[in-house]
């Protein structure tokens, strides 16, 4: 994997580490799944988009 850095504002910060504390994972697991879900969740409206019949 390739490492990233990223900024996030400190109430962004905050949220996902709750996240990681209650899931029991890493901030960066965290952020990683939430980004990778977010990629594929606008891949498949991108498609639906392209797939939808052109208005008549």
């Amino acid at each position: 994997m390739v490492p990233v850095t990223i900024f996030l504002d400190d109430a962004a910060a905050e949220f996902y580490a709750r996240v990681a504390r209650a899931a029991g994972e890493r901030v960066e697991t965290v952020l990683s799944d939430a980004l990778f879900r977010l990629a594929g969740e606008l891949s498949l409206n991108a498609l639906a988009v392209a797939q939808k019949p052109p208005d008549s």
